[in-house]
């Protein structure tokens, strides 16, 4: 189970007590946010897409998605989608629990600007009913992020 992944991720890095799993479903943004009661924005949602025919992940701020438009001034082509049944064989977690911690080698993460905006944020930790509280530079620390990226936009 992926979470277990997650749990062992942060247990080897000292850090066991990131993970905080829930009763209810924290598979969206919004769901996530609920469970947590803080505004949409804090939630930093794992976007899986295929650049280059690699598998990449990047987070971006709950209430915001992928501006297409600056996805390919930033990527040199238009964003497209993990199909459902290949993100947990191409990332390591299903949708609804990716998350940028334990993923499959070779998976590029990148942290959208949008996340700037809060001292606090919460991805998910590799199921539909748990997520990591981390400030952006500890996000930064725990995961081997390939770049900063601007390809947001609000809802």
């Amino acid at each position: 189970m992926a979470i277990e992944k997650v749990k062992k991720y942060f247990a080897e890095l000292g850090e066991p007590e990131r993970v905080i799993e829930f009763e209810e479903s924290t598979a969206t943004s919004e769901l996530a946010a609920q469970a947590l009661g803080c505004e949409v924005g804090r939630i930093a949602k794992s976007i899986s897409l295929m650049v280059d025919g690699r598998p990449i992940l990047i987070l971006i701020s709950g209430d915001m998605k992928v501006d297409n438009k600056k996805f390919k001034a930033r990527f040199g082509t238009r964003p497209k989608m993990l199909a459902f049944n290949d993100v947990e064989r191409l990332i390591g977690h299903a949708v609804g629990g990716t998350c940028p911690f334990a993923v499959n080698e070779g998976v590029a993460i990148y942290l959208d600007d949008s996340l700037k905006r809060f001292d606090v944020l919460y991805p998910a930790a590799g199921n539909d009913r748990s997520c990591a509280r981390l400030a952006l530079d500890e996000l930064e620390k725990y995961i081997n992020v390939a770049g900063r990226v601007d390809v947001a936009k609000p809802k």
